[in-house]
């Protein structure tokens, strides 16, 4: 079974790749493991404290269980992705190629045809070739959650931490990293449950332009806090959502993070953190190398985990949970039933 940790990565392991990115080989761990794996990360790199972040954390989970050694690269633009999925391909000496994110799918397309033997896995989108392995996420389902919860504290007087909502206003924003249909799928998921809340609020959202942009994320954000008095932001943007987490604080407003629970991945923001919607990108990695470890991997499927599967979530802020009144939780949680049981029906679109 694969295991169901609470374990993100800190600042110190990211830190020391940052500076390598685009080459493969010379990370990880080299030797006589039974197990190798190859890691193409998405354009933002490792140190995001979000997507990237999340998938080595699954390699490295899987590492300290399994007899394993895996390298990785940081391309740094999407014309990269087929290079450095090649490069790994071409050596032979890997078990398994896992590709991180949406944008890798045209390379991959391309890349498993022309290397049958070679194991693959993709998240964020779905490969229709017998050495792929897909996996999706309810990030709609998950983003409703948050949503709800936005809905909800907008109109009330709640104060917590360094932040504060103006009872007067019911506006909250969303802010994504690239304008795509995935990212648009957070802000349906979003826009739902606000709407689910509270129909007078109003949802304001800004798309920056990339997932690596913390001065971008914070000018977004700080418009939406001071211009169009935004209680609470959502971003689905990678290191770009550190810049709405800077502009909460200077503003004194909230903000929800994404991916992995930001509030301890990132300890100076938790003053203003409310929660995050985390996607256990961990689970996908870690649960692909254990296929390959047992030899059961099943290529040509693709793994959808949504709520009910846990692989989305809710998750209250390390310092500011505590500050949420109960009734809201309890609804929170009765709309979260609602989406498993097919009484809320999602939308994935705008």
């Amino acid at each position: 079974m694969v295991r169901d940790r609470r374990r993100f990565l800190q600042g110190t392991a990211a830190a020391g790749l940052a500076g390598i990115a685009g080459c493969v080989g010379g990370f990880g761990d080299e030797g006589s493991s039974d197990v190798r794996v190859g890691m193409v990360y998405a354009t933002g790199g490792l140190g995001d404290d979000s997507f990237n972040d999340m998938a080595r954390q699954g390699v490295v989970n899987a590492r300290e269980d399994f007899d394993l050694s895996f390298n990785e690269t940081e391309p740094g633009s999407a014309s990269e992705f087929d290079g450095a999925q090649r490069d790994f391909a071409e050596s032979g000496d890997y078990d398994l190629i896992t590709c991180v994110g949406f944008a890798q799918a045209d390379a991959l397309s391309g890349n498993a045809p022309e290397y049958p033997e070679q194991n693959f896995m993709i998240i964020d989108s779905v490969v229709e070739e017998d050495n792929v392995r897909s996996y999706v996420f309810g990030e709609p389902e998950g983003s409703f959650q948050v949503g709800h919860l936005a809905g909800l504290l907008t109109d009330q007087e709640f104060a917590a931490g360094a932040g504060e909502t103006n009872p007067d206003e019911s506006v909250v924003g969303f802010v994504g990293g690239v304008e795509s249909p995935l990212i648009e799928s957070f802000q349906a998921g979003f826009e739902a449950g606000v709407e689910y809340a509270n129909e007078d609020a109003e949802v304001v959202s800004s798309y920056v332009g990339g997932f690596n942009d913390t001065a971008g994320g914070q000018s977004a954000a700080r418009a939406m806090y001071q211009d169009q008095n935004a209680d609470i932001v959502f971003h689905a943007a990678g290191r770009t959502g550190i810049g709405v987490f800077q502009a909460a604080q200077d503003e004194g407003r909230f903000a929800i993070g994404v991916d992995d629970d930001q509030s301890v991945s990132n300890p100076d923001f938790a003053d203003v953190i409310l929660a995050s919607m985390v996607k256990r990108v961990d689970t996908a990695v870690y649960s692909a190398i254990e296929s390959v470890v047992n030899d059961n991997f099943a290529g040509g499927e693709t793994e959808t985990l949504g709520l009910e599967e846990e692989g989305v979530a809710n998750v209250y802020g390390d310092e500011l949970g505590d500050e949420i009144p109960q009734d809201v939780k309890d609804q929170v949680a009765e709309s979260r039933q609602a989406i498993i049981d097919g009484e809320i029906d999602v939308p994935s679109e705008l």
